[in-house]
């Protein structure tokens, strides 16, 4: 029998390498299918883990048949650093998709579809937080890893650590920022401030927490659009959270009518409005007169609702209905009211007279008139006098 040659006998042994390695996939498929006729669980964890699981299985069907019949001694280290590098890349990966099953069963046992999800949010927010932070651990581990396989790297591993801390000097003056937000992401996650799926007025608007991550956070506004915050901005700054504690919330109906309108009418058909309403929780129904200045009088309505999108829809629901109470009634629409005044008595013309003054309109006032324009006496001349007698 003729002996084969080196590079046809690995490849031999590669094939047989491989197809094991594929029975070995094709056998944890079908028992996971098996498992996952019982419960839902193994669907999740194919689906997670078949990728990775499959490059790890290829990886050491490659590894096994370098090791057995490589045919060139040259290139076997560059070969087998090669594969060790893909083997704890596979590993790593594989190591993410079951911490992703993990944290996903977990996630599970809390439903945040029922009026109180409270625990259930806050427990989605802090696994989410803790995955991100272990996939990146696990990177990083990765990294190194892979690192420490190239020849050199203990050596300088010394004078490393030696410069770790005028490198981590500088590189936290440099990511400052970014830092920044990591520490506040985690301090978001576990000081409960915020939870995926609460209700908070940010910037004056109005949303829902979509998503937290290691630096910024997300939130879903009522139109559909995605506010993007760094998440020191939900640490320096106040923000409003309709769902601390409880999604319950309390809403304000106010009508400006005119006075002749009946708040105990106002009350009887408002009890009307609410038994019709199915939104409307039942805790709370105050109708109040609030102010009666300026011609109108103001009334107000408070309702109570299980959460923040029922109240707003509740709120819209008895201001409609009021109003077609009112206009049906007639007697509260707003009305402006002008007074009527007699016109003004004319005042009596004055009679034309002299005008009086210093020197005119009086006898005293005409001899100092005259004693102003009499001659004056010239230099040399006699005033010549008259005698009366």
């Amino acid at each position: 029998m003729p002996q084969l040659s080196p590079w046809l006998a690995f490849f031999v042994v590669l094939g047989i390498a491989l197809v094991a390695a594929l029975v070995l996939v094709a056998i944890v498929a079908g028992i996971a299918r098996l498992f996952a006729r019982r419960r839902e669980w193994p669907k999740s964890l194919t689906s997670r883990a078949r990728h990775p699981f499959r490059l790890l299985m290829l990886v050491i069907a490659v590894v096994a048949a370098v090791q057995l019949a490589f045919p060139a001694p040259t290139y076997l280290g560059l070969v087998q650093h090669g594969l060790l590098i893909a083997a704890i890349v596979a590993i790593a990966w594989l190591l993410g998709a079951l911490l992703g099953f993990a944290i996903g069963i977990g996630m599970s046992r809390y439903r945040t579809d029922i009026p109180d999800n409270k625990v259930a949010r806050r427990m989605h927010t802090q696994l989410a937080i803790v995955s991100r932070l272990v996939n990146v651990v696990i990177t990083i581990l990765a990294i190194g890893a892979i690192l420490l396989t190239f020849p050199g790297v203990e050596a300088v591993g010394t004078s490393v650590l030696a410069s770790a801390g005028l490198v981590s000097v500088v590189a936290g003056l440099a990511a400052q920022s970014t830092l920044a937000n990591v520490f506040a992401g985690i301090q978001l996650a576990f000081s409960d401030a915020i939870r995926v799926d609460d209700v908070v007025i940010v910037e004056n608007e109005w949303g829902r927490i979509e998503e937290v991550t290691l630096s910024y956070v997300v939130v879903h506004l009522w139109d559909d659009r995605r506010m993007v915050l760094p998440s020191t901005w939900f640490t320096t700054k106040p923000f409003q959270n309709w769902t601390r504690n409880s999604s319950e919330l309390l809403g304000a109906v106010e009508f400006d009518l005119d006075w002749r309108i009946s708040p105990s009418a106002m009350r009887v058909e408002l009890e009307k409005v609410l038994q019709r309403a199915t939104i409307w929780d039942g805790r709370a129904s105050v109708l109040q007169v609030t102010d009666a200045v300026g011609g109108f009088v103001r009334v107000r309505i408070l309702v109570t609702a299980i959460d923040a999108p029922t109240l707003f829809d509740l709120r819209c629901y008895i201001r409609e209905e009021m109003v077609e109470w009112i206009q049906a009634q007639g007697a509260g629409l707003p009305r402006q009211r002008i007074e009527l005044v007699e016109a003004a008595v004319k005042k009596p013309e004055r009679t034309k007279t002299e005008p009086i003054g210093l020197f005119t309109g009086t006898v005293d006032a005409q001899e100092r008139a005259a004693q102003f324009t009499s001659s004056i006496p010239l230099p040399g001349h006699v005033a010549v006098t008259h005698d009366a007698r």
